[in-house]
């Protein structure tokens, strides 16, 4: 496989979310498998780079040569040709830098060096040595070595018949194997006995040469790919971004606001490439709701009833907005019945067993049956608590705090808990926009100025009949619904195809890899 077939093959599976990855991968895979430069018989063959002893330990231990074994290449255990010294925490460290460096992870990654020892009896590493993770979730890693005192977490890696640059090559062509093979519970460790045991092929040594030339050339054609695609992807995401500002924030001028629509409906498959630019998009469709630019004004729509609030306009908590024709600010409390649900308390609770909702049973715009628990309670309290179609559920604390839904009567004798507000509409307000109102207000940082509490915030009683937000006739609200679920089904069919879209091209990556490393 040369640079110009990695191109080819990229153009054609670079949807996949780790194609890069996978790639990299395979340059490994292939390289350790005598399958990226041709073999050259004028080499001396590996067998060469084994002492005699080696080489009689590989003809007892040794699997059957396989068909595939490039001609002078040997096949070993890994064994036979390194061997790992593992490091040790000094008893005394100070970080007034007397002595010798102590290296632990940061120190060679990151060149971090934060303590020191003058204890030189303890295990050292050169810049010319390799060095493995042995302890942790990064078990298996290779790293350059550095002048210092290796930590206990590591050990150098002692070896013969290697160019040490292909004997990185090789380990971390066996890294997803070694580190998948951590043993250990509390602290996963490196497997060494597996390492050891393994049995690798060996290249003639002027192979390895040109083995090694060729990755460092595949892999920063990688790195240019991968530059190119994170180069692309920030492109897009800033157009999307610049997009769906302009739609957030509509233009004065109708115009100017149609011919921002128009460009990003225009240009809708370039701007959801992943499915975060799917989610912004919801979102974009909801904000334009609430604001009065997803449908057209209707004159003859007879307008929202017009409260008390109007006079106080600069004083409440809302989204900028310059009300639409027919439209008014409203507070909860205007136009709709909010309560909390029952309290729990088994030692006072009798009556009849209903089952009730919770918070983690509502989800933005999802009420989720499962796990339902009971509730006791008496016969005339039914009526309070007892769910209708069209009640807005809302969490009042906690983690999941504003998630809304609307219930749509899955069940019948459904009731609910005192973690949740349910809202009950009147007749000036329609059920899925308020919900749209409460959704919108909640990611733009809004809803939050009615939240008390330090620890543990809560959504009062009181703090939501008081929330202020815009309401258009009811009419329009019933046409804003109908564009929103139109919209909302024209993103699900979005993000179904980009997921098949995905896994497409997952299966043409893995098509192409079980080929390259096949062929």
């Amino acid at each position: 496989m040369n640079p110009a077939q990695l191109l080819a093959h990229f153009d054609r599976i670079s949807d996949a979310p780790d194609a890069i990855p996978r790639l990299r991968q395979l340059i490994l895979n292939l390289a350790v498998r005598g399958k990226l430069v041709e073999q050259d018989q004028r080499y001396e063959p590996a067998e060469c780079l084994l002492t005699l002893e080696q080489r009689v330990d590989a003809k007892r231990a040794v699997k059957p040569l396989s068909d595939d074994l490039p001609k002078g290449w040997a096949n070993v255990f890994l064994g036979q040709l390194i061997a790992l010294k593992k490091g040790k925490k000094p008893a005394v460290l100070n970080e007034e830098g007397r002595g010798l460096p102590y290296l632990d992870i940061a120190a060679l990654e990151r060149g971090e060096l934060r303590q020191f020892t003058e204890d030189e009896k303890c295990p050292r590493a050169t810049s010319n040595d390799l060095i493995v993770v042995c302890d942790g979730s990064r078990s298996g890693l290779l790293l350059d070595g550095r002048e210092g005192i290796i930590g206990s977490t590591l050990a150098v890696i002692q070896f013969s018949g290697f160019m040490r640059e292909y004997l990185r090559v090789l380990l971390n062509a066996l890294y997803e194997d070694l580190n998948a093979a951590k043993k250990g519970a509390a602290i996963p460790h490196l497997n060494i006995p597996r390492l050891l045991s393994l049995y690798v092929d060996l290249p003639p040594l002027a192979e390895q040469y040109r083995i090694v030339a060729k990755v460092n050339e595949l892999m920063a054609l990688c790195d240019r790919l991968e530059a190119s695609q994170a180069e692309q992807e920030s492109r897009r995401d800033r157009l999307a971004a610049s997009s769906l500002q302009r739609l957030n924030q509509p233009a004065e001028e109708s115009s100017a606001f149609r011919e921002h629509a128009r460009f990003a409906l225009d240009n809708l498959p370039r701007l959801t490439t992943r499915p975060e630019h799917i989610q912004q998009i919801r979102q974009t469709i909801l904000n334009l709701a609430v604001r009065g630019k997803l449908v057209p004004q209707d004159p003859k729509d007879k307008p929202a009833p017009v409260f008390a609030i109007e006079k106080c306009a600069e004083e409440e908590n809302r989204i900028q907005l310059r009300l639409p024709l027919g439209w008014s600010w409203v507070r909860v409390e205007d136009v709709a019945e909010a309560r909390l649900g029952k309290m729990l308390d088994k030692a006072k609770n009798s009556g009849k067993a209903y089952r009730y909702l919770r918070n983690t049973n509502i989800h933005w715009f999802d009420v989720r049956m499962d796990e339902l628990k009971d509730l006791r309670i008496e016969a005339n309290e039914v009526e309070k608590y007892v769910l209708r179609n069209g009640d807005v559920l809302i969490c009042e604390g906690g983690h999941g705090i504003g998630r809304t839904a609307v219930w749509r009567g899955m069940e019948t004798n459904i009731i609910f808990q005192k973690a949740l507000h349910r809202v009950r509409p009147g007749q000036a307000l329609n059920s899925e926009f308020f919900a749209y109102c409460v959704c919108v207000y909640f990611h733009a940082g809004v809803l939050q100025s009615y939240f008390t509490g330090v620890g543990i915030p809560h959504f009062t009683g009181v703090a939501l009949s008081r929330l202020v937000f815009p309401l258009p006739p009811i009419n329009e609200q019933h046409r804003i619904v109908a564009k929103v679920e139109e919209l909302m089904a024209l993103c699900d069919c979005l993000e179904a195809q980009l997921t098949t879209t995905q896994t497409e091209s997952r299966r043409l990556l893995e098509a192409t890899l079980h080929y390259a490393l096949s062929a």
